[in-house]
């Protein structure tokens, strides 16, 4: 996932092409040609810090640093265990919480609200680099009809500001990720609850052609693209789009999960008047859905990927998922 800068410090060699690349689903390591690392300054230069580290992206970051010998901090709210992992409790809600040893890369997959409020707190001597995510519906729901949601979107891109501004004002470097529409099967609120309602009713409503576009992305691609931002000198101090592999319609993401779940392809079209009509009688069998969920079917949600494959080789699958 989510490769990170003092990783393999690729940052200081012009000479590495492979950074940013997946092998095997670990990151390799250049040591710029000058032979092995010191271990004793690569664990001090090389320690992170993951907030997140128990959702999706951010276990599969912990776990990428772990296959390159790190032993992150991962902060958590409640009590956890694990081999090779350093746990911190806190809650970065409640910023007098958070006491770390030094560490010198940030990775935040939590919300990016909360992790504005909490980082003059988190700022030490060590810190070089911040990776901190965000979310394209900072630029997709701008105009959105539901008004907690205008609400949301604009604490998210002040957010992105002021993470920005902190740490340029203290001469850290930073990076902010703005994913698409996230997924690893089973566990994710996005693709997982469409694939249950597939497989429970046999159909999906769309509304009209749900021509939209979209572009599904895996979490363990941006674990692994997380850990190349902060390699890269090329994306220092850079906001990024991460779309998935493949550009395709709200139909035919439908109809891929149909595929994975090895069910017959069958969708309804219904008009959008009809849609917003069914949904007040539908709305107590989804509680956190809303309208403008389904009138968003039909409005293009693509992202241009060619800024970080340039700055740091993002390369994520194809979407194919996998449902047991």
């Amino acid at each position: 996932m989510d490769r990170e800068d003092l990783l393999g410090n690729c940052v200081d060699c012009q000479r590495c092409s492979i950074v940013g690349k997946r092998f095997d689903g670990a990151i390799q390591i250049c040591t710029g040609g000058k032979g092995q690392v010191d271990a004793k300054t690569q664990t001090e230069q090389g320690k992170s810090l993951v907030i997140g580290g128990t959702g999706l992206v951010g276990g599969y970051i912990v776990e990428h640093l772990l296959r390159v010998n790190q032993r992150p901090f991962v902060l958590s709210r409640s009590p956890q265990g694990g081999p090779g992992v350093d746990w911190f409790r806190g809650d970065l809600e409640k910023p007098e919480t958070l006491n770390f040893p030094p560490f010198a890369t940030l990775y935040c997959t939590a919300d990016a609200v909360l992790l504005a409020n909490a980082l003059p707190r988190l700022l030490n001597l060590s810190l070089k680099r911040v990776v901190a995510f965000s979310s394209t519906s900072v630029m997709t729901k701008q105009d959105t009809e539901v008004a907690s949601e205008r609400a949301t979107i604009k604490r998210l891109a002040d957010a992105e500001q002021r993470i920005a501004a902190e740490c340029e004002q203290q001469n850290v470097s930073w990076t902010i990720l703005r994913p698409t529409l996230i997924y690893a099967e089973g566990r994710d609120t996005n693709i997982t609850p469409l694939s249950r309602l597939i497989r429970r009713f046999g159909f999906m409503p769309l509304v009209g052609q749900a021509s939209g576009l979209r572009q599904p992305v895996h979490a363990e691609d941006l674990a692994i693209g997380a850990l190349a931002a902060a390699s890269s000198r090329a994306a220092v101090n850079k906001i990024y789009s991460l779309p998935g592999g493949e550009t395709l319609s709200y139909r035919e993401m439908i109809g891929r999960i149909f595929d994975a779940l090895r069910l017959p392809r069958r969708t309804i079209s219904v008009p959008s008047f009809l849609w917003r009509a069914g949904f007040v009688l539908a709305k107590p069998l989804f509680p956190s859905a809303n309208v403008a969920m389904g009138t968003r079917m039909m409005k293009d949600m693509a992202f241009d990927p060619g800024p970080a494959i340039r700055d740091f080789g993002w390369s994520p699958r194809n979407f194919k998922p996998v449902f047991d």
